[in-house]
């Protein structure tokens, strides 16, 4: 699972494939729930999809399914904004105001504006709106509405009303297989050697591997060599 998260700018729109980086797409999302890859296609495409509450802690995926949601939307057609929320903390009203008029939207981080009751009083309004006028609409968070430090009894009201889906920690083999994917969208290959050596000696937060990979690409192009144990070595 990718974890890149959008830039801050809340103005003019990036092409798709900038907005979107193609790794993260529902086809490259590793072991998720049941059921969640289904909804969240439906929230994207469909007019009278639920709306979705994607719970789980840092590094589980959701900036990922979020963008997901977003690039699915824009190829079936229909107009998607990714929101990550602590770039419009402090503002949020501002915010979504400035980006009303899309039909799919995915606000990405509710727990940077839990607490602050003009951002919460904010969200309200707009999630009324939103319901009112058709717009599909994605949630994410570390923990459940009743978790997270909300204190507008209302807004925690209608978010416990949206599906709720919560994302697990991967397991050593997901993270395995998380890099063996990326690895091959670059033309990598990595053998199993050297994913043991990355998994066992680096950083297990898959954020920073994914991060290291990149490094890695860069490193064997440049070297003109294959990722083996000894070129592990020798760059890290």
């Amino acid at each position: 699972m990718s974890r890149d998260v959008q830039g801050e700018n809340l103005g003019p729109q990036l092409p798709l494939a900038l907005r979107y980086p193609p790794d993260q797409r529902f086809d490259s999302f590793i072991a998720p729930p049941e059921g969640v890859i289904p909804a969240l296609a439906a929230l994207a495409t469909a007019a009278d999809a639920d709306w979705v509450y994607l719970a789980g802690a840092s590094r589980t995926g959701k900036t990922h399914l979020a963008l997901a949601v977003c690039a699915a939307a824009e190829q079936s057609g229909r107009r998607a904004v990714y929101l990550p929320l602590a770039a419009a903390a402090g503002r949020l009203r501002d915010a979504l105001d400035a980006l009303e008029g899309n039909d799919v939207m995915a606000l990405d981080g509710l727990d940077a504006i839990a607490g602050t009751r003009e951002d919460e009083v904010a969200l309200f309004d707009f999630h009324n709106r939103a319901r009112a006028s058709g717009v599909n609409v994605l949630y994410t968070a570390r923990g459940i509405p009743g978790d997270i430090g909300l204190v507008l009894p209302d807004l925690r009201s209608r978010l416990q009303q949206c599906l709720r889906v919560m994302l697990d920690p991967l397991s050593d083999e997901d993270r395995r297989e998380v890099l063996r994917d990326r690895a091959q969208r670059r033309g990598l290959v990595l053998e199993d050697a050297a994913l043991d050596w990355l998994l066992t000696r680096t950083d297990r937060d898959l954020g920073a591997l994914v991060a290291l990979l990149d490094k890695l690409d860069r490193a064997s192009l440049a070297a003109q060599r294959r990722i083996t144990v000894p070129f592990l070595r020798q760059v890290l």
